[in-house]
């Protein structure tokens, strides 16, 4: 497995609620896991992310609900609409609902269709599915 540049690790208040989220509602994949530590290696496509169940190394201030505020995780993938039903299906609010935004780029605007789900602990995730690169509007 090759390791992109930048993989998150959150901490999370409960590792076997966490995966079950990530893994059997989201569909991510588990790429290892240290069950001692209570840690989990995922990926979802090209995307990468550790959760590790809270326990005091990595905490710089207590950690409060809802975790990781002021940051969202954008996860690039090919079917939103698809992603927004499933949640749907496990009686998951979304935290917006699916939604079609323009983004202004050096190459021209990009238009990504949208959606944001807060996991168990909190931390906001936003899954983005490319309709138009670099187009005008």
């Amino acid at each position: 497995m090759k390791y992109k540049a930048l993989v998150p690790e959150l901490s999370v208040t409960n590792i076997s609620e966490s995966k079950k989220f990530y893994l059997d509602i989201l569909g991510f994949h588990l790429e290892y896991e240290r069950v001692e530590d209570k840690f989990a290696f995922l990926s979802f496509g090209e995307a990468q992310l550790m959760i590790e169940e809270i326990n005091g190394s990595w905490n710089t201030a207590e950690l409060m609900y809802p975790l990781g505020r002021g940051v969202n995780f954008q996860i690039d993938m090919d079917d939103v609409e698809g992603m927004a039903a499933a949640l749907k299906r496990h009686e998951i609010s979304l935290f917006r609902d699916v939604m079609v935004n323009h983004y202004e780029s050096d190459d021209g605007v990009v238009m990504v269709k949208e959606i944001l789900v807060q996991d168990p602990d909190g931390y906001l995730l936003r899954f983005s599915q490319l309709i138009t690169a670099g187009s005008s509007i």
